[in-house]
């Protein structure tokens, strides 16, 4: 039988950065200090992966949990606003597509928007799909601004995310964490100590001599997993078949022109580049598959693709595709890297620590540690996961180039059966269905499935109620509207010199 007595009193976290940081602050936010103790342990002389960080909107859920201010949290991380990405060269070299955060159209008669679209487009009678989306104008004319108060207007709507350097935001999650009585160690673990009796983890032995004793162990130590893999022997499921890249290299520039709010996302003859605006600096890496590119040509690829020169070092990457078999094994639970990692395309790395996070929440145990709730947990996280995969499988395997042997690759590799139900599924009748609680929405598979060139062979025979002239006028009036809208907008850059400008080092 649970109690009081019986809850989590020690709640020990290895690592800082991003994962470490965001699950303290969160856990503060949640229990009060004096019953329960959360301690975080980490080394200022050991690196953090964060590079500067792209996210998708659901961040904003997380800091508003927090309390935290937007705006004082966009300036203090010398942030910029984020509508979408673009990919450039994946279709094929010389195409680019927008992935934008928010709907396109509007859905009529309870059928989804893009089927009356589809409709028009595969007769040649409208334009490519970005002309409905308010968010791909708005993002390539370097327009921003928060959701207004309009009815029936694409403006009361705008799903946006940011661009922020993540050092930044674990520095303003520490204080934060800080102030409600965590308490930070600095130092490096020496030996693990783990119960004979069960082979729960006891406590943590420090280089300096100090014991850290804990009832609950979140691993956010990255790659290396140190608690969950290291000590635990938990396993890996590797997913380098589907996603081959395993490299990436870092560097920053400063901006040439108007910062836009959108990541850029250019494929390369094997992996691909990306580019993230901040206020103070542009943040540049390649990721790539050392399989086929060696660290000297990344390096001299990025160089190659950055608008200015580079004023850092190059920091150089590794990791292999894959999640651990258990997130959740015994009394540790992997947040972040050490969890799995998928790769950086679609901007999820931040995502499933916050999910990680929330999921700990429902199924925060007592120092009983019930299995099924442990199970539970670890189910809903691997299918989490999978479903991130396949979509970031999706951009690499539905390619029209065979230019290279690594492309040739993607194109041409088998994947798993869920990815291709869904691509048989749209190119049979432009049907998607989203499972569940499946992070990217039905607005996300279009944007990518037609963005790379899978075109349907048909459309939603309910379509076929409304007579042409009038879907046609429809789709006039939608894109009129989404024109005249983007038009109001002011520039990122006046937003943020109005609201949230970072105060120059």
């Amino acid at each position: 039988m649970n109690s009081s007595q019986n809850n989590i009193q020690n709640v020990v976290i290895l690592g800082g950065g991003s994962a470490g940081w965001m699950t303290a602050a969160a856990l503060s936010k949640v229990f009060n200090s004096d019953k329960c103790n959360i301690t975080l342990i980490e080394s200022e002389s050991v690196g953090t992966v964060s590079v500067g960080e792209a996210t998708i909107p659901q961040i904003s859920l997380f800091n508003t949990l927090l309390g935290i201010d937007e705006n004082k949290f966009v300036k203090f991380t010398k942030g910029t606003f984020k509508l979408g990405i673009e990919f450039a060269n994946w279709k094929k070299k010389g195409h680019s597509y927008m992935h934008p955060f928010g709907t396109y159209g509007t859905n009529m008669d309870a059928i989804q928007f893009h089927h009356y679209w589809l409709k028009m487009y595969l007769q040649d009678k409208a334009p490519d799909l970005s002309a409905y989306s308010l968010l791909c104008n708005a993002a390539y004319k370097g327009k921003f601004n928060r959701s207004q108060a309009i009815k029936n207007s694409p403006l009361s709507n705008i799903a946006y995310a940011f661009h922020f350097d993540a050092t930044l935001y674990a520095k303003y999650l520490r204080s934060f964490s800080e102030e409600r009585g965590v308490t930070r160690i600095e130092g490096k673990v020496k030996d693990v100590f783990t119960r004979s009796s069960n082979g729960f983890i006891d406590s943590l032995l420090l280089e300096d001599g100090q014991r850290i004793e804990g009832d609950l162990f979140i691993d956010c130590s990255g790659f290396k997993g140190l608690l969950i893999e290291q000590t635990l022997k938990t396993g890996f499921e590797d997913w380098s078949e589907w996603l081959p890249c395993d490299r990436a290299v870092a560097m920053q520039c400063m901006p040439k022109d108007e910062v836009k709010p959108y990541t850029k996302s250019t494929a390369q003859d094997a992996g691909w580049t990306w580019r993230i605006p901040l206020q103070h600096r542009i943040g540049n890496g390649y990721v790539y598959p050392s399989q086929y590119v060696s660290d000297e040509e990344a390096l001299e690829t990025l160089r190659g693709q950055m608008e200015s020169e580079p004023i850092t070092e190059p920091n150089f990457l590794r990791w292999q595709t894959g999640r651990r078999n258990k997130m959740w094994n015994k009394n540790v639970v992997a947040i972040g890297l050490s969890a799995g990692f998928i790769e950086p395309l679609e901007s999820t790395g931040l995502h499933l620590i916050q999910t990680a996070i929330s999921r700990l929440m429902g199924f925060f145990p007592h120092r009983g540690f019930n299995q099924i709730d442990i199970d539970h947990f670890n189910e809903q996280s691997k299918l989490e996961m999978e479903q991130i995969r396949d979509f970031i499988i999706l951009h690499y395997k539905l390619t029209e180039r065979e230019d290279t042997p690594f492309w040739e690759y993607c194109k041409n590799m088998p994947v798993p059966k869920n990815l291709e139900d869904k691509m048989a599924l749209y190119e049979s009748n432009g049907r998607i269905f989203r499972y569940e609680t499946e992070l990217f929405d039905e607005t996300s598979w279009l944007a990518v499935m037609h963005g790379q060139g899978l075109r349907p062979e048909g459309y939603h025979p309910i379509v076929d109620n409304l007579p042409e002239e009038e879907v046609s006028r429809r789709l006039q009036h939608i894109q009129s509207v989404i024109d005249k809208s983007v038009d109001t907008l002011p520039t990122q850059d006046e937003f943020i010199a109005k609201f949230c400008a970072a105060t120059p080092d």
